[in-house]
């Protein structure tokens, strides 16, 4: 009895009418010779229907293992299932919406941090500071307030590891560890609810 080892592989990417084969979506190790015929077996076909998430469950793997050599022994590891994402071609956006965003989130985050000053009492802050250190009382004590406003841009570029495209070492950021988070709490959510495999009605048979 020959032995076969099957991983599900996380997430793959896929275009509309494309053929999903198993090599696709299952990393396959065992006989050079099994392993290229399971490895080319055709799965589904990509239809505009399956809008833009499939799930491939283990359970088809190894049902389509079983019609190729039902004698075959089959060990599994990793995850059960593979979301298959289709990916659709993307729209182009002209060069007057990306400086509307820009705009638009550049105002956004400038009042945001503003109004959290005005909380915090930060030129009260500024001006109790700049008493300390010189003795002399200021409205605008700019000597304190332009290399704050400096700081706080780099501290935010530094915070986040990253200047625009330009990354300073290969930690990821807490945004970047939030985003993955949330990936994975989707991805979850998506498995369940769109894995048929995993939902059994009560009326089922």
């Amino acid at each position: 009895m020959e032995l076969i080892y099957v991983r599900m592989r996380n997430r793959v990417h896929v275009k509309l009418n494309q053929e999903v084969k198993v090599k696709d979506v299952v990393k396959v190790i065992g006989p050079e010779d099994i392993v290229r015929k399971l490895e080319d077996i055709t799965l589904l076909k990509v239809k505009k229907e399956d809008k833009n998430i499939i799930i491939i469950d283990l359970v088809q793997i190894i049902q389509e293992i079983r019609k190729m050599d039902a004698e075959l022994e089959v060990q599994t590891f990793g995850p059960s299932q593979t979301i298959v994402e289709v990916v659709y071609e993307k729209r182009k956006f002209s060069f007057l919406f990306f400086i509307g965003v820009w705009m638009l989130l550049f105002i956004g985050t400038g009042i945001t941090i503003m109004n959290y000053h005005v909380d915090v009492s930060m030129q009260e802050v500024h001006q109790k500071l700049f008493k300390l250190i010189t003795g002399r009382e200021d409205k605008s004590p700019l000597l304190i307030q332009i290399p704050y406003s400096i700081g706080l841009g780099l501290g935010m570029v530094l915070f986040f590891n990253h200047f625009f495209k330009k990354r300073f070492n290969e930690e990821p950021s807490p945004l970047e560890v939030e985003m993955f988070n949330y990936q994975q709490d989707l991805d979850q959510y998506v498995i369940m609810n769109e894995n048929k495999e995993s939902i059994r009605q009560i009326d089922d048979r």
